[in-house]
């Protein structure tokens, strides 16, 4: 493993836009790593090059206007070539319902920016204690013991459930991705971290769950500290291993014989909640969290010959593959959270196959079976659906409680297969359209393993199913499922079951030794991503083809590469990387982007997915210096992200601050949630 330079650069000097920083701890410099997928299936770019219009494309050339900083915060310098549509753009048009609001300008304004005629409010911060009788946070003493009681670190994924019986309350659960010791500790030594800082950092990890109390005149949400249900999980917190791999050889340590049992839960990204009050949750970068590998199959999913950067094989030997070679199939699984049963154990489910999961969304068929989608976000890798072939269960009886929790255990795991429907010479990885005008295709989920009561069976020649399970990314090698530029998070629409499958970026798209552009993935050097929207056969979830076409083609509304579902590029906002997405009541899917490529910070933008108006794109809000907008939640009255690493910068530390955000100069930099609503009272975006 390459030794780290002192950081340096500036922000975007990374691939994905992102900084050194974010790259070491977050993903383990997964960039600067050779791409694990190195078999010869077909690339996703080469398939997306034909959803375009010729007619969408002639509207492309159309020159976007500068915008009118419209938001709740100053405009910072430093303001990006791409820029979003003037507020005068939008006179005399309403835009579509849920999207009514002048759109924020893109800026590097070291704040929470924020539409005119909204209100925020910060929900909870990192180190803020939500247990009975954990300590105020105290930057400069921090304990293993206080963390495990406080909110963690670096929130990514969100959920907010009702609470029934406690008006006015709900139930918010937050994933904890990773730790950056550089901006948690003063004086931090990589090289050296003592066990107290290690041990702080596997308590910062796992998931929080708190309630808090709404503020119905203003839409303001506060955390109820030390209520009954509150609850952290950590990296030392015991999960049940369960389906069709637990118990496996693949699976036993020497601390655990069984398979069965694991502690902790690690790189949880984004996640989803299920029918049956329960949330998903996905393991994403587990990799760089161990070191010391040799095998092949390790070498798949990206793990170091070497140390790790955070040194935790130093004071655990479970993350030392030499010294306990199956912890590490172990994690990159989708973890099941009950966050109304504080005593309960929770989940990691095999049967969702093991890989570096960003998201684990559920819909259901017709006859009442979950069908779950997850992308594994890496370079060239594939995106898969699970379908249970069992019912959910009304009721809230203990029995159908722990049917429900066992849904996720019993079915068939797919991977997904794109064709498109142009000749491989009309794609030459410009984003130029095919001579059919437009990029589109069909698909097919290919069946990798079956498990039910009775055991499992493998589809895949040469795996068992237990092999299935806990190699799914060699078992997707094998079937030839199409390689696609990071998918991140899928969501299907609950209003027109379509499925939209987002791909946040592949700078190496079309790179010597690389996979070239496909029709799926129509740009080389692929560095704003896009947006895949899936129609299945007969809308049913559980069918095993589907058609696909282009929904949005990220960057400079200016570049004719870029597309937005058909609507005037005049009148949309630049957006570069989506990442997270979610829907509002309305049927507008809301995109949070993480390392954006055009100069401006990251942010929250609203898009119409059906009607007149689809493809209108509007931006809703930007974060502060160094951070990345996640975990969107859009309801009637408010909105929700989760502000990701907030300051992470190179060369930023305690000492030099990149940021100030959220509580001003001279206090520590800290993630943070965030709610935004209407100053009004009314209902945001209409």
């Amino acid at each position: 493993m390459r030794r780290l330079l002192p950081l340096i650069g500036t922000p975007g000097s990374h691939p994905g836009g992102r900084s050194a920083m974010t790259c070491r701890f977050r993903c383990g410099d997964a960039c600067f790593h050779e791409v694990p997928n190195t078999s010869d299936n077909t690339y996703v770019g080469d398939v997306i090059a034909s959803a375009l219009s010729r007619r969408s494309m002639m509207r492309a050339a159309a020159v976007v206007t500068v915008a009118t900083a419209t938001g709740a915060a100053v405009v910072g310098t430093g303001a990006p070539q791409a820029r979003a549509a003037t507020e005068s753009a939008y006179k005399g048009e309403k835009g579509a319902r849920g999207l009514r609001f002048a759109p924020v300008a893109p800026n590097t304004t070291d704040a929470v920016v924020i539409p005119d005629g909204y209100g925020q409010n910060v929900v909870i911060r990192w180190g803020e204690p939500i247990l009975r009788g954990a300590p105020a946070f105290d930057p400069e003493n921090q304990t293993a013991a206080a963390q495990a009681g406080q909110f963690g670190y670096n929130n990514d994924f969100l959920a907010l459930l009702p609470l029934p019986g406690e008006h006015g309350r709900q139930v918010l659960v937050a994933n904890h991705e990773y730790t950056d010791e550089i901006l948690m500790f003063r004086g931090y030594d990589a090289e050296n971290p003592t066990r107290e800082q290690v041990e702080v950092a596997w308590a910062a990890h796992g998931l929080s769950a708190v309630v808090v109390r709404n503020d119905h005149r203003t839409g303001k949400l506060t955390a109820v500290p030390r209520h009954a249900l509150n609850r952290r999980v950590t990296a030392t917190t015991e999960f049940r291993l369960t389906g069709p791999a637990a118990g496996s050889d693949l699976l036993k340590t020497s601390a655990d014989p069984t398979g069965r049992k694991v502690l902790g839960t690690l790189n949880n990204c984004s996640g989803g909640t299920t029918p049956w009050g329960t949330t998903l949750h996905g393991e994403e970068n587990f990799n760089q969290y161990f070191a010391n590998s040799s095998r092949a199959t390790d070498k798949r999913y990206g793990i170091g010959t070497g140390a790790t950067e955070r040194k935790w094989e130093r004071f655990d030997k479970r993350f030392d593959v030499a010294q306990e070679p199956n912890e590490v199939h172990r994690f990159g699984y989708v973890v099941e959270f009950d966050p109304y049963d504080p005593t309960s154990t929770p989940r990691k489910h095999t049967a969702l196959g093991r890989f570096k999961h960003e998201a684990a969304t559920v819909r259901l068929t017709e006859d009442g079976r979950p069908v779950v989608y997850t992308g594994d976000d890496e370079r060239f890798d594939y995106f898969y659906k699970f379908v249970s072939s069992k019912r959910v269960r009304k009721g809230t009886s203990r029995s159908v409680r722990e049917h429900n929790l066992s849904l996720l255990d019993e079915g068939t795991l797919y991977v997904a297969k794109l064709t498109g429907d142009s000749p491989a010479t009309d794609i030459d990885g410009s984003g130029k359209l095919p001579a059919d005008g437009e990029f589109d295709g069909s698909g097919e989920w290919i069946p990798l393993a079956t498990a039910t009561a009775e055991g499992a069976v493998s589809h895949v020649d040469g795996m068992t199913a237990e092999e299935v399970f806990v190699f799914t990314r060699l078992a997707g090698d094998k079937v030839g499922a199409t390689k696609m530029d990071r998918p991140e998070d899928i969501q299907p629409s609950p209003h027109t079951g379509k499925v939209y499958v987002v791909l946040t970026n592949n700078t190496n798209r079309g790179k010597t030794g690389y996979a070239a552009a496909d029709e799926a993935n129509p740009r080389n050097s692929n560095k704003h991503g896009h947006i895949l929207e899936l129609t299945e056969r007969r809308s049913r979830a559980e069918s095993t083809t589907f058609a696909w076409s282009l929904f949005l083609v990220a960057g400079d509304p200016a570049d004719p590469a870029t597309y937005f579902a058909g609507f005037p590029k005049d009148k949309v906002s630049p957006i570069s990387c989506p990442d997270n997405v979610a829907f509002d009541p309305y049927g507008n899917l809301w995109i949070s982007t993480d390392g954006n490529q055009l100069g401006s910070h990251d942010g929250l933008f609203g898009v119409a997915t059906k009607g007149e108006r689809r493809g209108e794109l509007k931006q809703f809000l930007t974060v502060p210096t160094g951070a990345e907008t996640c975990g969107p939640i859009v309801q009637d009255r408010r909105v929700l992200v989760a502000v990701q690493h907030p300051g992470e910068i190179d060369g930023a530390s305690v000492e030099k601050p990149a940021s100030v955000w959220p509580d001003g100069p001279g206090k520590i930099v800290r993630p943070a949630v965030v709610a935004v609503w209407r100053a009004d009272g009314c209902d945001v975006g209409v």
